[in-house]
C-alpha cells in the first residue's frame, strides 16, 4: 500500500461515458470550458488554438475560473491523444490525468505531484487543490452523466474572503 505524503495526492472517480468524451473534456478549449473553466486560452507557437483543437505537449495555457479573479498559467507537458494528459499547475506542480476503461465505466485518475513542502504549500496547494479537484471531478461526473453543473456561475462568491475554502461549489 502506498503511504500518504504532502508532496502529492491522487483523486479518482468512475464516470459513465466514453474515453473519447472525457479526453475531449480535458484537452480542448470547448471541452474544458463546458464543465471546469469560465474561459481558457491555449497557445501553440504563440498562436491561439481553435476551440476544438486538441492540446499537445509544449502548448501554453491560461485558465480563468468563475468566482475567482486570478488566472492559472502553465504548459502542457505530455499528451497521447487518447487517455493521458500531464500539465504544469500551481507553480512547479504537475497534474497527470489518466483515463482507463473498466468493466462498467471510465476510471478517471488525477494526480497532483511535486507539491512544495513548506507550510503555505501544504495549506494552499495540498489542502486547497485536493479539495478543489475532488469537487471538479464530481462536477465532471454530474455534467457527463446528468447534464448538470454543480459549480456556482450566477452568484458572485468573490466578496466572501474565504470563499475558495468554504464554498463547496466554487
Amino acid at each position: 500500500m502506498k503511504t500518504l505524503s504532502w508532496d502529492q495526492f491522487t483523486k479518482r472517480i468512475h464516470i459513465n461515458t466514453t474515453i473519447e468524451k472525457l479526453y475531449w473534456c480535458w484537452s480542448t478549449r470547448e471541452g474544458i470550458t463546458s464543465w471546469f473553466l469560465k474561459d481558457a486560452i491555449y497557445l501553440r507557437d504563440d498562436a491561439p488554438l481553435n476551440d476544438t483543437d486538441f492540446i499537445k505537449a509544449e502548448d501554453k495555457y491560461t485558465w480563468f475560473w468563475h468566482n475567482w479573479d486570478g488566472k492559472e498559467e502553465g504548459e502542457i507537458l505530455e499528451t497521447n491523444g487518447k487517455d493521458f494528459i500531464k500539465f504544469s499547475f500551481a507553480g512547479l506542480c504537475e497534474v497527470t490525468v489518466t483515463l482507463e476503461q473498466t468493466k462498467d465505466a471510465v476510471l478517471v485518475s488525477l494526480t497532483q505531484a511535486k507539491i512544495p513542502q513548506d507550510e503555505k504549500s501544504k495549506l494552499e496547494i495540498f489542502y486547497g487543490c485536493s479539495n478543489g479537484w475532488t469537487f471538479w471531478l464530481a462536477n465532471l461526473k454530474a455534467y457527463l452523466e446528468h447534464d448538470i453543473l454543480l459549480n456556482e456561475t450566477k452568484i458572485d462568491l468573490r466578496p466572501f474572503g474565504l470563499a475558495g475554502y468554504e464554498f463547496v461549489n466554487m
